[in-house]
């Protein structure tokens, strides 16, 4: 718990792995048992609360957000006082001992509320820069580290990146990864729509679930809900091998909300703008980041299209490369009633 409130900001870390097929023909990382889990989230201090997994992955809730755990890939995203870097160390080792070799490794966040109730290697972006490096094997030796500004001192992009091979920028646009991530962080959601998220005693987490409208946003998802007492909310939807995760902190003065998914730049384009669309309408934040990781421009693009109709307003957009990524995209937006 921050000095002043909650800290809402996640931190995000994305690790990729390489290792023999027939380890990952039979689950891969998934195979890692619930006590080496426990000993990772112990280190960052949080623990799970829920989960749910399907043939592609497994999705666990935090009490500090959320876990995926794939056959070759590992996403962590902790908010709160955490110390999401500490997973990294354990993460690699379990990883080697089932066959398995770090090949990337990504880490996201934005500005803290709260930056002076952080705790080490959280203090400031050059401590995690410096703390990343050293917890890092040498092999992975193509970084970059970045923040990405806006007009806002609130809302900021860091971005770290490492990897073990070079990526031409000109060869991923000819052979682009299909799959993309945003990342939404809204902050001052609407008062009403914010009050939604405090607990009753008779309320399931199913029940906030819909009557929010966030089971709206991908009928298709198989949602685990988490509400927490005596307010705040966290979900993970499965949708075949994609994931969707919010994190919700709506107490005045410092309420923010967070939404994360993946797609395919192959999907029909609509798909993603319906997604944005119910996402600022069930929280009609007063300030908002949207940060979009893709080989390609098509997907950025329709970002402003999906929100601008809904009121709010494109403030700024800032551009970067980053190695085995791709581009990151960083855009802005506030709501035209401010």
């Amino acid at each position: 718990m921050a000095v002043s409130g909650f800290e809402g900001f996640e931190k995000r870390l994305e690790l990729h792995f390489s290792g023999d097929d027939p380890v990952i023909g039979m689950g891969g990382l998934r195979q890692l048992d619930f006590e080496s889990i426990e000993e990772v989230l112990n280190a960052v201090q949080c623990t799970v609360v829920s989960a749910v997994g399907n043939q592609y992955f497994d999705s666990y809730v935090l009490s500090e957000s959320s876990l995926f755990v794939y056959p070759t890939k590992i996403i962590i995203k902790t908010c709160g006082t955490t110390q999401l870097l500490k997973s990294i160390l354990p993460l690699i080792q379990f990883s080697c001992e089932m066959g398995f070799v770090i090949s990337e490794c990504r880490y996201t966040r934005g500005n803290f509320i709260f930056p002076k109730a952080q705790p080490f290697p959280h203090t400031n972006f050059k401590d995690e820069i410096f703390y990343l490096q050293e917890q890092l094997p040498i092999h992975l030796c193509y970084k970059k580290a970045s923040v990405m500004p806006s007009k806002f001192i609130s809302h900021s992009w860091h971005v770290f990146t490492a990897c073990d091979k070079f990526y031409d920028p000109f060869e991923i646009s000819i052979i682009p990864n299909e799959l993309f991530t945003i990342e939404i962080c809204m902050t001052e959601l609407d008062r009403v729509l914010a009050r939604k998220f405090f607990k009753h005693p008779t309320m399931a987490a199913n029940e906030m679930t819909e009557i929010t409208g966030i089971s709206d946003i991908n009928p298709n998802a198989l949602i685990c809900d988490f509400m927490f007492d005596p307010c705040g909310y966290s979900m993970n939807g499965i949708d075949g091998d994609r994931y969707s995760t919010i994190h919700v902190t709506p107490e005045d003065g410092f309420s923010y909300a967070s939404y994360e998914c993946v797609g395919s730049i192959y999907d029909d384009p609509n798909d993603i703008m319906n997604i944005l669309k119910k996402v600022v309408q069930v929280f009609r934040p007063g300030t908002m980041s949207i940060s979009t990781t893709s080989t390609s421009n098509e997907v950025w693009t329709r970002i402003v299209k999906a929100v601008e109709p809904l009121g709010m307003k494109c403030r700024s957009c800032t551009m970067d490369d980053f190695p085995a990524v791709g581009s990151v995209v960083f855009q802005t937006f506030t709501s035209c009633r401010k």
